[in-house]
């Protein structure tokens, strides 16, 4: 059986089942991409995924899903999406093997 392109951590999937649970709307589960800005080039952005988008992966995972853009695909793989809580941050993080560095607020990386 082949890696999942993505993986999550406990606390990402408890996450994006509150999410999920606690839309306005009827979601299927998130959807997770790149977008170019910041410092460093790229950072991640995830959103509401309302139905599964042409082209796009879908991960499957710890009893949700998430849905790949597929811009971001070559970006993504082999990482681990986590869901912190603390003192200085609160939001989905990114361990992510092909990363080359990060700018130094954390918000953006580059390839």
């Amino acid at each position: 059986m082949s890696k999942p392109m993505i993986t999550m951590t406990d606390a990402a999937a408890a996450r994006v089942k509150e999410l999920i649970d606690r839309s306005e709307k009827p979601v299927q589960g998130l959807r997770v991409g790149v977008n170019s800005r910041g410092c460093s080039g790229m950072s991640y952005v995830v959103e509401y995924a309302e139905e599964q988008g042409r082209f796009e992966d879908v991960v499957e995972s710890k009893g949700v899903k998430i849905f790949i853009d597929p811009t971001a695909v070559m970006f993504l793989i082999g990482s681990e999406m986590d869901y912190v809580e603390d003192k200085f941050q609160t939001g989905f993080v990114f361990s992510n093997p092909n990363e080359k560095g990060r700018c130094g607020c954390g918000e953006s990386f580059h390839i």
